[in-house]
């Protein structure tokens, strides 16, 4: 019983080196690095109010104020663009806006035409930049923009077409995953008539602008941090050394308890054999001294293996029901029984000189009659 305890402690040992406990481990992550999404992810769709103040060459005795309405007017912008990483992206901006020819100080003396601008505009999210790339409620961008303008005069259809140049600051701010709020600071360079007057005059005309506005993510937002494959490396070292370490304490305890086992010396057991001191029946039918089933050999042999076991004699007696034939013919039935389950003892390897074979004659000594007609095996 001790071995036994000994060994389930030894594999219990070594189960438990396996049953670790499950714990959810974090995968350290690149801070500058992103996995490349697909390319209908990170797009995006704004829409923006602006007012729009415009600086011209020809311009004598104004106010430099901004936002005054001797120079500027009202207007509206829409982009759509994407980001393909989370520090650089790509839109394209269209606006349309009542621009105002800014010539003196007296806003009804500067007239008004209408103008169509579209730029191409690459952005760089500084917040990402230069802090690194997670989810914020804010993100400041720069911006540069180059483009084509066209001036319509207010009355007619004679317009001035010029490259546009220029640079902007944009500031989001998400309220939720998909929608965002925008404000917008830009300020950007026309050929010198781009305000339809001035064609001679040296100089650029400029205009200022603030837009403010919403937009909308579309596809996927956002990226997933590249794995860290050297922290991860690092990480997974540090863990096998560890294992490493609890395998060789499992190894040592198992060793420790191996050499118990071998030193540990049970007292030797005795062999013990069971006699069996029961009898056995074996039952005939009327006048015959076949065995009627095979089946009532199953004890016969039992007490067969315990008298070769021991060394014993065993003794088998016949006997017949009295009711039927003569007390003659029953004596010699009954040796007839006794003789035939004696045939069957020998076959089952007992020494024919083990064996007394006794008749009884006819008896009627149990109920009914029939279980009479019998042999009883016991032991001596």
């Amino acid at each position: 019983m001790k071995k036994l305890m000994l060994l389930l402690a030894i594999a219990g040992m070594s189960l438990g080196t396996f049953a670790q406990e499950t714990t959810t481990t974090e995968i350290p992550t690149q801070k500058h690095k992103v996995v490349t999404n697909g390319f209908w992810d990170n797009w995006f769709i704004d829409f923006g109010g602006e007012f729009i103040s415009n600086f011209s060459n020809q311009e004598v005795g104004v106010s430099a104020n901004p936002f005054s309405l001797v120079r500027g007017n009202w207007g509206f912008d829409l982009s759509v663009g994407k980001w393909a990483t989370p520090s650089f992206g790509m839109r394209v901006k269209g606006q349309a806006a009542w621009g105002r020819t800014v010539n003196v100080s007296d806003k009804d003396q500067n007239p008004l035409y209408n103008q169509v601008v579209v730029t191409l505009e690459p952005m760089i999210n500084l917040h990402n930049l230069f802090a690194g790339y997670k989810p914020r409620v804010w993100n400041t961008i720069a911006y540069a923009s180059v483009g084509y303008g066209r001036h319509i005069a207010h009355n007619n259809c004679e317009g001035v077409n010029s490259a546009i140049v220029g640079a902007g600051w944009l500031n989001t701010f998400n309220v939720t995953k998909r929608f965002h709020i925008n404000v917008d600071i830009y300020g950007r360079m026309g050929r010198e008539n781009f305000d339809g007057v001035g064609a001679n005059i040296k100089g650029d005309d400029w205009q200022v602008g603030w837009s403010v506005g919403c937009g909308f993510n579309l596809g996927k937002v956002g990226w997933d941090n590249a794995p860290d494959v050297d922290a991860i490396m690092a990480m997974n070292k540090a863990q096998l050394a560890a294992l490493n370490a609890s395998l060789a304490e499992q190894q040592a305890e198992n060793e420790r308890l191996q050499k118990l086992i071998k030193n540990h010396k049970c007292p030797e057991a005795k062999q013990v054999t069971e006699i069996i001191t029961s009898k056995a029946s074996v039952f005939f039918n009327i006048n015959k001294s076949k065995i009627a089933s095979k089946k009532d050999l199953v004890n016969v042999k039992e007490l067969a293996e315990s008298a070769k076991a021991n060394g014993k004699t065993i003794v088998v007696t016949g006997y017949a029901d009295s009711k039927t034939g003569s007390a003659e013919y029953n004596q010699k039935l009954s040796e007839r029984r006794a003789q035939a389950v004696a045939d069957e003892l020998v076959k089952m390897g007992v020494d024919s000189n083990k064996i007394e074979v006794v008749g009884k004659g006819g008896v009627e000594e149990l109920s009914p009659i029939s279980y009479n007609r019998r042999v009883v095996v016991s032991l001596k």
